[in-house]
């Protein structure tokens, strides 16, 4: 076991830094090597796991009260780094865990809980409560683990053997074994036993399996550390203190810059009425934030919240009547990793009903991996988060933050429109950000057009610091053609263009306008102090909805496939195949020239009623504006990389079964109500504001 250490001793270990903290595992580097080798594959790892372990141990020390050990507090750290080293593909090799132990070979076998709690336990020696402390669970889930964990290990070692004893004796084996049990219980025991033979076999393999992790705990501490082991780890320090002061002291010289550069401004803007323009020029990185604060629609804030070894900054926010937007920078300071916010995983605000108006929703803004700032460093990410707009004039936002989601670079899935993985770091940042809404401006239009001789017109144009937002509306008279999505490419105001969101920007307005009209919002980038005197609207593609009804008679006595025509292709029908679940697969490859991209349809039974589907999926590929196809199966591509993409259906397949249970599903009809198409617009719209 670990030599103990005694309150006394950690100021101490404050007072002279990471050096003791690296001294004190040399110490115990057999001891911890052995713990680790229970999880990582090569001798790399067990090298990053004592670096990354120090780190985190100098960095949290602060933090320690003496609740607990020191060195099961260090332990604790020392198998969240094993947690996180052991899924981190990067750091594999093909350099395999020597594994002369057949037993270790099984304890590979268990799932990670069974596996830390039995070499906790067994292995390390700790006692039940400190390893419960360790996992951070109750002392009741540690003795399930451990039977769990035995009784598996026994399967795995024996060939399949399981327990056939007494289940409700089984939470008793250990403390039995151990003599910890209670006189009472251990009498109950022992005379159960006596007169059950499964108990007994059960009990006396249990305690085989228990004896040679005992004995393994003995075989370990003869495991060699290698030489040269501590001496590698100690340089590596070495050289990230070394590269921490160096930036120090460019932050110093760059600090120094900033503060001539602001007092010659100050002075500048004494005597001639410059604006905060050049300041911001130079003392502000990121050019979108840049362009508000010298609008002065909001003011630098550089709040900041450490928390798990990463530092968040919220630099700046700009609220208006679209959105209230947050401009943060995201620090990880001991690990090569950049993180994001996501609103809706993590990110809350504990005053919204308060503060913030909930006719809104909040815009989704991607990661930008190709943002300049974010090449520069790789444990530093600038970016922004879209929040609910303000229902007042002014407030503070209370930021909570629990969960970041770690950035995803050179993925080999390219057609992933994620940037970022599903797991991340997890910890708690709370922020007050003050805010002010700052106004917006709004044009009416009254400007009416068609489109694929439908009626559109345009209602309002608003121009807010974050967002010019377009307003108008579609006539939904029309039965047999209508338009469910008009997109935008751009907008063009007194000659300056603004494109279209491609992320979220249309959204539907419930209004108590004419009920043959539907309204919309689409959102294009902000436009800064302008007054509009002529607004160009420009389409790029409409998605339509024809209604063109057909019935086709089903037999599945018949043989298929067999053919129809529909809407100018032909069409096949590959499968009707009656059973328990009823397969009906129909399919279109030819996809040039096509009338329609996917089918509105349904499959009648016997009875006339629409069969229940238990299971629908589909096949098709991306076509772009030139006619080019992508099989995304085949050859994947990013989404936004394809100009304007139209997705075809080319194979359908659908599993459909009866409302009662062994019901046959016996089809004979394919009802067509109609198809959906996307058209490419180029028109151009011109309104005059003057």
């Amino acid at each position: 076991m670990i030599p103990k250490i005694d309150s006394h001793s950690i100021p101490l270990i404050r007072e002279k830094g990471v050096a003791s903290i690296v001294d004190w595992f040399d110490l115990q580097k057999q001891s911890f090597y052995i713990l680790g080798w229970s999880y990582l594959r090569n001798h790399r790892q067990m090298e990053e796991l004592f670096y990354r372990s120090i780190i985190k141990v100098h960095k949290e020390l602060p933090r320690f009260k003496n609740e607990t050990s020191f060195e099961t507090w260090v332990t604790s750290i020392i198998i969240h780094t094993c947690r996180e080293l052991s899924n981190h593909r990067s750091l594999q090799v093909s350099e395999e865990r020597e594994q002369p132990i057949d037993l270790f070979n099984a304890l590979d076998q268990l799932n990670e809980s069974e596996r830390e709690a039995i070499f906790l336990r067994f292995v390390k020696g700790f006692s039940q409560e400190e390893v419960a402390h360790i996992l951070q669970i109750s002392v009741e889930k540690m003795t399930e683990l451990l039977f769990s964990g035995i009784q598996s290990l026994r399967k795995i070692m024996g060939d399949g053997l399981t327990f056939h004893g007494c289940r409700e004796y089984h939470k008793f084996y250990i403390d039995y074994l151990e003599r910890t049990l209670d006189r009472p219980i251990k009498i109950d025991l022992e005379k159960h036993i006596y007169h059950c033979h499964d108990c007994q076999e059960d009990l006396g393999t249990f305690q085989d399996v228990m004896l040679t992790l005992l004995n393994l705990s003995d075989r370990l501490e003869n495991t060699q550390v290698p030489s040269g082991f501590m001496e590698t780890i100690r340089d590596r320090l070495a050289e990230k203190e070394k590269l921490r002061l160096q930036k120090n002291k460019k932050r110093v010289r760059k600090g120094l810059f900033i503060a001539g550069v602001f007092a010659l401004l100050i002075g500048i803007d004494f005597f001639t009425g410059t604006s905060s323009k050049l300041y911001y020029t130079w003392t502000e990185e990121d050019s979108e934030l840049r362009s508000f604060l010298q609008q002065d629609l909001g003011e630098r804030l550089n709040l900041e919240s450490e928390s798990n070894g990463v530092k968040i900054k919220i630099k700046s926010a700009i609220a208006d009547d679209v959105q209230t937007l947050v401009f943060y920078e995201i620090e990880d300071i001991d690990e090569p990793n950049q993180y994001v916010m996501n609103y809706d995983d993590g990110v809350s605000v504990e005053n919204q009903n308060e503060i913030m108006s909930p006719e809104a929703n909040p815009r989704y803004y991607p990661p930008d991996l190709k943002f300049d700032l974010n090449k520069k460093e790789k444990n530093v990410y600038q970016g922004k988060i879209s929040l609910l707009p303000l229902k007042k004039d002014n407030g503070t936002i209370q930021l909570k933050i629990t969960k970041l989601q770690k950035l995803i670079r050179d993925s080999f899935d390219r057609n992933r429109i994620t940037a970022y993985e599903n797991v991340g770091v997890t910890g708690e940042w709370n922020f007050e950000i003050p805010v002010t809404k700052q106004p917006s401006i709004e044009y009416a239009l009254g400007k009416e057009t068609e489109v694929e001789g439908i009626p559109v017109r345009f209602d309002k144009l608003t121009i807010a610091p974050t967002a010019t937002v377009l307003q108008y509306g579609i006539n939904n008279e029309q039965s047999e053609k209508r338009i469910d999505a008009l997109n935008f490419d751009n907008l063009v105001v007194n000659k300056k263009k603004m494109k279209a969101d491609l992320y979220g920007g249309i959204s539907y307005l419930e209004t108590s306008q004419d009920m043959n009209w539907s309204t919309f919002q689409t959102h294009f980038d902000p436009l800064f102090g302008e007054k509009p005197k002529e607004v160009n609207v420009q389409f790029e593609s409409v998605h339509l909805a024809f209604d063109d009804h057909k019935t086709i008679e089903l037999d599945a006595s018949k043989e298929y496939p067999q053919t129809f025509e529909y809407a100018g292709s032909t069409i096949s029908i590959d499968k009707v195949e009656v059973g328990q679940t009823t397969n009906v697969v129909i399919s279109d490859h030819e996809v040039k020239n096509r009338a329609y991209e996917t089918l509105q349809f349904q499959i009648l039974g016997e009875d006339g009623n629409e069969s229940n589907s238990i299971e629908m999926d589909s096949e098709g590929v991306l076509v772009d504006k030139n006619g080019t196809e992508y099989d995304m199966n085949v050859n994947p591509v990013a989404y936004e990389e394809i100009e304007q993409p139209r997705f075809f259906v080319t194979v359908q397949r659908m599993k459909l079964e009866g409302i009662n249970t062994g019901e046959k599903v016996i089809p004979k009809k394919l009802e067509i109500f109609g198809y959906n198409a996307m058209k490419y617009l180029d028109d151009v719209v011109k309104i005059s504001l003057e």
